[in-house]
């Protein structure tokens, strides 16, 4: 292991989740206004994730109003407070952005089954 790559593990929060390609997620992400600071919540689905340590960052894309919205969030910034999972999706590709072009129930992606043990 080279220097950078120590400095850099350093540097990594453990207190994400797995986060999948397909998944449905909340980043509550702070925003600052004026002088104050607040926590927005951005719903979508991840339709890529690049990069891995202290650089990796998330594509999250939702539909507000109609209007396709995506964001991308550096995932071991300071501004990312929290990033709860929803949901999961199968999915069989790395990156989805080919929901860009579809709209509706066309962008609908099949729900994983999730076996909760007791």
């Amino acid at each position: 292991m080279n220097v950078i790559e120590k400095l850099e593990s350093r540097q990594v929060r453990d207190d994400l989740p797995d986060i999948r390609v397909g998944d449905t997620v909340k980043v509550h992400a702070k925003v600052k206004e004026g002088e104050k600071e607040r926590v927005q919540i951005f719903e979508g689905m991840v339709i890529a994730l690049k990069h891995s340590g202290p650089r990796a960052t998330m594509t999250v894309r939702k539909t507000s109003f109609g209007q396709g919205v995506e964001r991308i969030f550096p995932l071991q910034a300071s501004i990312v407070d929290k990033v709860e999972v929803v949901r999961s999706h199968h999915v069989r590709r790395a990156k989805l952005y080919y929901l860009r072009k579809r709209k509706g129930k066309a962008a609908r992606l099949r729900e994983k089954r999730v076996v909760q043990t007791k």
